[in-house]
């Protein structure tokens, strides 16, 4: 239902788009065939492979021309990136890309041979540089980073750089850590799986070890 609410919404034109998009991925998609030797494909595939390839290289180039363009607008404020944003959600970039991506994926995981004689797939990565350059824009990215970074027990300042410089000198602290630091006389404390060293805090703080 939400699939036909957004259909709605779409262009005549993008819709005819995507369902021609999902009629490539369909003829692509390997039935079961007893009997057919393995790695020989009919002329037929191999049309539908090419056609999936042609496809592919002009929706690069649309997409390649228009993430520049947004890009630079983006980068003027947060609220430029928010518009552009949901200009670029409702084009190709945010329709037919996502959904080819997954497709293709797919595919490959179903049949890799087919889809290193379609070629593809080498046509999507010059479009990696464009993206990536696009959502570093983002408010919050650094944030969202660093909890994708931020597994559990990890000290907090790997992640500002004031005191490691490298992978080799983070430490994981477990509970048990924890709890037999706190009982010597150390003041650890957890936060969203960060440990932090609050002990000098603790000296300053005019609210009491209590409250801390």
């Amino acid at each position: 239902m939400d699939q036909e609410l957004y259909s709605k919404e779409r262009s005549a034109s993008l819709d005819l788009l995507l369902r021609f998009q999902r009629l490539l991925v369909s003829k692509l998609y390997p039935a079961d065939c007893v009997g057919q030797v393995p790695n020989t494909y009919s002329p037929d595939l191999l049309g539908v492979g090419s056609l999936l390839k042609k496809y592919t290289a002009l929706l690069c180039t649309h997409i390649g021309d228009i993430l520049p363009v947004a890009t630079s607008i983006a980068c003027t404020s947060h609220r430029h990136f928010a518009e552009v944003s949901c200009v670029v959600d409702g084009d190709l970039t945010g329709i037919l890309l996502p959904e080819l991506v997954v497709s293709i994926v797919l595919l490959l995981s179903k049949n890799a041979g087919l889809m290193q004689e379609a070629g593809a797939i080498p046509l999507l990565a010059g479009l990696l540089e464009h993206l990536d350059r696009f959502n570093h824009l983002a408010p919050g990215k650094e944030r969202d980073d660093n909890e994708d970074l931020a597994w559990p027990g990890i000290m907090g300042s790997f992640f500002t750089g004031q005191s490691c410089r490298n992978n080799e000198e983070v430490t994981l602290i477990r509970k048990a850590d924890l709890e037999n630091h706190n009982k010597d006389g150390g003041f650890w404390t957890v936060i969203d799986g960060k440990v932090y060293d609050i002990k000098d805090f603790q000296t300053q703080s005019l609210t009491g070890s209590s409250i801390l």
